[in-house]
């Protein structure tokens, strides 16, 4: 997306690149907490894509590459009957092997004790833990704190001034 502002008259047009919404994904079996979840970012300016399992998860990462992967911890047997049974151990492993994805950050949302599956989590390659029921506003400022924070690693906002 491209913004552009200026003033003919005084011949200073001043052209600032902007940034498309940041997509992020959210993996979990209860539709209430995919619902849940996607009603708390999408009014803050998020692309919000959900899956139920870890198959759907693979088949949009790869369709959309999210910013970021919300993800709960188990899931039900897998119903697909591909053998595998998901977890967010496993996806974060597939995504580290996959060179356009193995840098998107995963906050892992769980019901799961904290004290049992945190350290795990964030050994595995998590950015971040939050128990649930998520507070809306914790789940708000860990998403931007870590998007910001990618943000400062990629190429910086181009502003271009000129005269005419």
């Amino acid at each position: 997306m491209l913004d552009c502002y200026g003033k003919t008259g005084t011949g200073f047009v001043t052209m600032v690149t902007g940034s498309a919404a940041k997509k992020i994904l959210v993996v979990d079996d209860n539709p209430v907490v995919l619902k849940a979840l996607a009603a708390a970012l999408e009014p803050n300016g998020y692309t919000v894509f959900t899956a139920h399992d870890g198959a759907e998860a693979f088949h949009i990462v790869r369709r959309e590459k999210p910013d970021l992967l919300l993800l709960d911890i188990f899931f039900p047997p897998d119903v697909a009957g591909s053998g595998n049974t998901w977890d967010a151990f496993l996806i974060m492993r597939w995504l580290q092997r996959m060179d356009e994805v193995k840098d998107t950050p995963v906050i892992v949302i769980s019901v799961a004790e904290p004290e049992k599956y945190r350290d795990r989590c964030l050994a595995a390659g998590a950015r971040a833990f939050l128990h649930k029921p998520v507070d809306p506003r914790k789940l708000l400022d860990t998403v931007q704190n870590i998007l910001s924070h990618r943000m400062d690693h990629e190429a910086p906002e181009l502003t271009i001034n000129f005269e005419l």
